[in-house]
């Protein structure tokens, strides 16, 4: 049935460019941009920042509580009224990100906090993430999982730390990626799982245009 207002599940691994992807298509199409990877980012950076135990779920729930997360329509990211949208890429965030996203307790609690802010969009949703189709946005109108060989998603996220004046070597990003991949693929609930009625998309030799491109195809011909 044709919708004048789609709502559009972005999954895929760490790396694979499924922000920057997200983040144009909902421009594109004028629609509301949530990066649910970037909320887990901020409790990721406030345990590293405050010594919490990655382990302990107890301490990991009471932190997340507390904290005032917000997405702002340019892409900024803001914990408790700073602006972290580039402390929650920095490499100590990023190595522990899976391990700290990965109780149901905390999983349950985003969850809750995402289909919230789907729900109240008065546009169009794009949601990107690692279960959002499976999980967070179960009956979505359009699933893209989007996925590239670890050896492209590493030199990407190398290039991108270049810019921001961040120098990782390469074969430790490659190595990391490989190591979430595993933990996200592994984690129980909310793992990274095609959905069955998702379209998988292979980036590694695609243009950011050409992915975008792709997608709002797919997205018009639901219109």
């Amino acid at each position: 049935m044709k919708q004048s207002k789609l709502v559009i599940a972005i999954d895929g691994p760490g790396a694979a460019g499924k922000s920057t992807v997200a983040k144009l298509v909902a421009a594109k199409l004028g629609y509301t941009y949530i990066d649910t990877g970037a909320m887990y980012r901020c409790l990721a950076l406030y345990a590293y920042r405050n010594g919490i135990d990655i382990k302990d779920e107890k301490k990991l729930v009471e932190a997340l509580n507390t904290l005032d997360i917000f997405l702002d329509k340019h892409g900024k990211v803001f914990l408790n009224g700073e602006d972290v949208s580039l402390q929650i890429r920095s490499n100590e965030v990023t190595k522990i990100v899976s391990p700290v996203s990965a109780p149901r307790c905390v999983r349950e609690i985003f969850v809750a906090k995402q289909q919230k802010l789907a729900q109240e969009s008065k546009d169009g949703v794009v949601m990107d993430g690692r279960d959002i189709g499976t999980v967070v946005l179960p009956n979505a109108d359009l699933k893209i999982f989007q996925v590239a060989s670890s050896e492209i998603r590493a030199k990407r996220r190398y290039d991108e730390n270049i810019l921001k004046g961040i120098n990782v070597p390469l074969e430790e990003i490659k190595a990391d990626i490989e190591k979430r991949d595993y933990l996200d693929t592994h984690k129980g609930y909310g793992s990274l799982i095609k959905a069955d009625d998702a379209i998988e998309l292979d980036t590694s030799y695609m243009t950011i245009d050409e992915v975008v491109d792709f997608i709002l195809k797919k997205a018009e011909a639901l219109m």
